[in-house]
């Protein structure tokens, strides 16, 4: 029996077809779309509630959250169940006023971390 043999310029052709009109799976980095606090809000004290809103599905179990005050001491933050699978939230937490930052560290569903930071002011 005799091999069938393409021309290259062929093979090429068929190659990057494939390539182009495969659908290219979807990259679920996790971006925060939403935030309580807010980016630099002014938020009143001394209990603040924590919660943050993803644009995929978030793993609860290997997300942290982090508060950080003014001095640079961080305090991990208790996660609360997940009440949606893009939410991120924290039990609340008592603070005196001043400068703070949030710091996240978000497992997406597509395996990556991301990471980010949410300061505000409390009054």
């Amino acid at each position: 029996m005799k091999a069938v043999r393409f021309p290259r310029h062929l093979l090429l052709a068929i190659l990057l077809s494939v390539i182009v009109l495969t659908p290219k799976l979807a990259m679920a980095h996790a971006v925060l779309v939403a935030s309580t606090p807010s980016a630099h809000a002014s938020i009143r004290g001394p209990e603040i509630t924590v919660q943050l809103k993803f644009n995929s599905r978030i793993d609860g179990e290997h997300s942290r959250l982090y508060l950080v005050d003014s001095t640079g001491k961080s305090q991990t933050l208790t996660l609360t169940p997940q009440s949606a699978p893009d939410i991120l939230a924290a039990q609340s937490v008592k603070v005196s006023a001043g400068g703070y930052t949030i710091r996240w560290q978000a497992l997406a569903s597509d395996g990556h971390i991301t990471r980010g930071e949410i300061p505000f002011v409390v009054q």
